[in-house]
């Protein structure tokens, strides 16, 4: 048993929306297709992966280091126990073999990319959908069979009024989401005020609405949007300075009461821990958004449950950015508390699989052995396009 060839491609998100940071227009993402000398129903085992939204395509890192230790390991030393199948384990030790500790940045999402790609074919070749297998190996066979998700939108792009934001947030509503989220920070306090009531007018609730400033302000705007929101009751304000500013969030949570949330730029368990450590969040109230596919994959994703387990914080507070069905499997088959969704951008990487629909808003899974990516055409055509390639 033997990874036979790795496949890697640039493909472009063209998206023309912007947060309080970056705009999308340029932005890519990395798609590898691993390929197995194992066949399942007349075809080989290929497992598929890509990193999620908001960084780049490490396309180098991928075809100059990772792919080529990958290949050059002795196939042997990738295998579990039993020899019948690959161990995510060993193969994430074969990609980090001479890397030295920290620098935790563009090299984890690449490792990311590879990792979800083996967790595939480790369900592939088990013949289980992913959040099955890890509910059997983690959650004693108990998995969620559905997951509540929330609509990522609410972009600043040119031209868009209040009016059309809340004409985007309906079709969120209308497609069975009951949690929406929008960006803030890329407008004046004022105007953000306004589109945030527009938002809560529309949904009835303000505890349906949730906020992302993607890591934009210094204390003082932190402070000043905290004191403006606060009397709102939203669902959560979510990345208010930059993610490494821990010392800013513990502020933060010392100032707001209503729920908080960040953690989706932190891409390692000690990063992680640190913010547990020294940021100040709440175990009983905020959210934590670690992304699997760009911290260094689910072999280190476990880890970061263990220590979260360890500091009392329940796997139920992790919402994992991201919005793809990665995410989701982790999501159903640790118990965690959600997960993101893309509705509107990101295409063809956002979004679940094409037969499910959001339902009072929760997901169900796919009976798809693997992560599912298959059971989402429109992805699946780029997937096996880098595949034949």
């Amino acid at each position: 048993m033997k990874i036979t060839a790795v496949h890697e491609r640039a493909v472009p998100i063209r998206s023309e929306i912007k947060n309080a940071y970056i705009d999308f227009t340029k932005m890519d993402a990395s798609v590898v297709a691993v390929v197995t000398d194992q066949v399942r129903d007349g075809r080989p085992v290929i497992g598929y992966g890509f990193n999620s939204n908001g960084r780049y395509a490490p396309s180098c890192l991928l075809r100059e280091r990772f792919v080529p230790r990958l290949l050059a390991a002795d196939p042997k030393t990738l295998l579990d126990a039993s020899g019948a199948n690959f161990d995510a384990g060993k193969v994430w030790d074969v990609l980090m073999t001479n890397e030295k500790p920290g620098g935790h940045g563009e090299r984890s999402v690449a490792v990311g990319v590879l990792d979800m790609a083996m967790w595939d074919i480790v369900a592939k070749l088990e013949g289980v959908p992913l959040w099955k297998l890890l509910a059997d190996r983690y959650r004693q066979g108990q998995a969620d069979a559905k997951v509540w998700v929330y609509a990522a939108g609410g972009y600043y792009q040119p031209g868009k009024d209040v009016r059309a934001l809340v004409a985007e947030m309906q079709t969120y509503l209308d497609l069975g989401y009951r949690h929406v989220k929008l960006k803030i920070g890329g407008a004046s306090l004022a105007e953000d005020m306004t589109r945030i009531e527009a938002v809560v007018k529309l949904t009835g609730d303000a505890a349906r609405v949730l906020v992302d400033a993607n890591g934009r302000f210094d204390l003082a705007t932190a402070l000043a949007y905290a004191r403006a929101l606060e009397p709102l009751g939203l669902g959560w304000y979510e990345e208010a300075g930059d993610p490494l500013d821990y010392d800013l969030q513990a502020e933060l949570g010392r100032s707001y009461a209503p729920p908080l949330a960040t953690g989706e730029n932190l891409f390692s368990m000690q990063d992680a821990r640190n913010l547990i450590r020294y940021g100040g969040m709440r175990p009983e109230r905020d959210w934590l958004q670690f992304d699997c596919a760009l911290s260094y994959g689910l072999v280190e994703y476990l880890r970061t449950l263990d220590m979260l387990a360890e500091h009392g914080w329940s796997s139920r507070r992790v919402v994992p950015h991201g919005g793809h069905q990665m995410s989701l499997n982790i999501a159903a088959g640790l118990h965690l508390g959600g997960n993101e969704s893309y509705p509107g951008v990101f295409q063809p990487f956002g979004g679940f699989a094409d037969h499910l629909r959001v339902e009072d808003g929760y997901v169900a899974l796919p009976d798809t052995p693997g992560v599912g990516l298959e059971t989402k055409a429109e992805l699946y055509r780029v997937m096996r396009d880098v595949a034949e390639s």
